[in-house]
């Protein structure tokens, strides 16, 4: 009886292949990210703001424009609570604190930390906050509780060069803020065209909780708060 012949697989046109196993942090960023996905039907707006006086504040106070994007976030949820709250077992669970979870990214993998009630803190103790949390993080040391509780995110691609991007929305909120990079742009000011500089801002919300007037409100309030 003749030998059964094994077929010879041809060689892959990818070349050789390297397999990588994800570490802790990325097997759960991809668990997370296709549950999400998979449970969370959302809606993506995006706005448009003359970065000018956010650039101005930043300087007066020496803080990063960070801090005041945060701080202009927060004003913006209590002005529109329903943003600051999450769609739950067929209902809406609106939160009376506001915390902000603010992403760092960290040699492993972008990991988010919590400002707690940051409504109440000025600029300068965001700015030190975001900052300590930041250095934290990058160095491993961020505890769980430092990464609970918010009931909002703010991801601030300033330094990435992108002007647009949208995050993923968390099942325990409403919807994720993304700053994009600030870049020198003519604007008409007066009337008249002048040097200027643009912000993209994006917001993806979960539209069991947020539909498109109610996002589009908590926008306009954003910039209005930036452009002042």
């Amino acid at each position: 009886m003749d030998a059964p012949i094994t077929p010879i697989s041809p060689p892959s046109l990818k070349g050789e292949t390297t397999i990588e196993e994800p570490d802790r942090a990325g097997r759960a960023i991809a668990r997370r990210s296709a549950e999400i996905r998979a449970t969370v039907p959302d809606l993506e707006l995006s706005a448009e703001a003359d970065a000018g006086a956010l650039l101005a504040r930043a300087a007066a106070e020496g803080r990063s424009t960070t801090a005041v994007l945060i701080a202009a976030c927060a004003a913006a949820l209590r002005a529109v609570p329903r943003v600051n709250g999450a769609y739950r077992d067929g209902r809406y669970e609106l939160y009376s604190r506001v915390n902000v979870g603010v992403v760092i990214d960290t040699p492993q993998a972008p990991v988010t930390a919590t400002v707690l009630d940051a409504d109440t803190k000025s600029v300068a103790e965001l700015d030190e906050e975001v900052a300590r949390l930041s250095a934290r993080a990058r160095s491993g040391e961020l505890t769980p509780p430092e990464q609970a509780g918010a009931t909002f995110t703010f991801d601030d691609l300033r330094e990435s060069g992108i002007h647009r991007a949208a995050g993923l929305v968390r099942p325990s909120q409403a919807a994720i803020l993304t700053a994009g990079a600030i870049r020198p742009l003519p604007v008409v000011r007066d009337g008249a065209v002048v040097p200027g500089h643009q912000l993209t801002l994006t917001l993806a919300c979960d539209h069991r909780i947020l539909f498109g007037e109610q996002a589009a409100g908590f926008l306009r309030r954003v910039t209005e708060l930036l452009q002042r």
